[in-house]
């Protein structure tokens, strides 16, 4: 595997998306009418049970992908600029939102949170295999031990992907009720390549990880990791995106 060339172009921090004085402008557009009757802003659905870490903090993660319902609300209030249309228009279940670079994603995170006032944002690396680990395929015995040859053998053991993009729950839910880790849609992460820079830093770093049935580097502009992008092992199938919160919601 290969990292980002260094002469990719800094995204410029208006490349990023509305600021969020806008996206506070759109979030009266969006509403959630709850059971009893009152209005709410609307908020994702979070998992039953919070995931603790190894320093004994809690996250409060989104228990399904971001779906195409939640990316339309974003699109037409105006916080998110990319259009995502469902595989089978004729379909009226929902889907995860993919085919997202790092920019969209972000551009949704800022939207939701001046939509909100909540604190959202894209999960660590660490924290995402933490919350999948009970769902992902044991690692096989690697075909060949010689470092060198590492590579080789993760190209060697990884089945064909199914690329085909499945309804939101199709997958397994863990314990804690976070549905779809084991999916194909492989889900953004703060994480810079560089091992050192986090998505604060964006302007400094040209590609991220993403996480799924393996992790894999993606640059940040990347939509289409089969058309462009660098990956360990087979290419991820789609990408997406999942919400985690540090305090909880609702």
């Amino acid at each position: 595997m290969t990292t980002a060339p260094a002469s990719l172009s800094k995204p410029s921090p208006l490349a990023l998306g509305l600021t969020l004085g806008a996206a506070i402008a759109g979030a009266a557009l969006v509403w959630l009418a709850l059971p009893n009757g009152t209005e709410a802003q609307a908020l994702p659905q979070m998992a039953e049970s919070s995931l603790m870490l190894p320093n004994g903090d809690r996250i409060f993660v989104q228990a399904s992908e971001v779906t195409l319902t939640e990316w339309d609300a974003c699109h037409e209030a105006g916080g998110c600029s990319l259009k995502l249309s469902a595989p089978d228009p004729s379909n009226d279940t929902t889907y995860p939102a993919t085919g997202i670079n790092w920019i969209d994603a972000n551009e949704y995170v800022r939207w939701i949170n001046g939509m909100t006032g909540h604190s959202f944002r894209l999960p660590t690396s660490e924290e995402w295999g933490l919350m999948a680990h009970s769902v992902m395929p044991e690692t096989p015995d690697p075909i060949f031990t010689d470092p060198a040859l590492a590579w080789a053998s993760a190209y060697s053991v990884k089945p064909e992907i199914d690329r085909k993009l499945r309804v939101s729950g199709s997958y397994s839910t863990t314990e804690l009720g976070i549905s779809d880790l084991d999916g194909n849609v492989w889900e953004w992460t703060a994480d810079c390549y560089s091992g050192s820079l986090t998505g604060n830093q964006s302007e400094i770093c040209a590609a991220y990880w993403v996480a799924g049935e393996h992790k894999a580097v993606i640059p940040f502009l990347v939509r289409d990791p089969a058309r462009g992008g660098c990956a360990v092992g087979a290419p991820p199938a789609h990408l997406g995106m999942r919400l985690v919160s540090d305090r909880p919601v609702g």
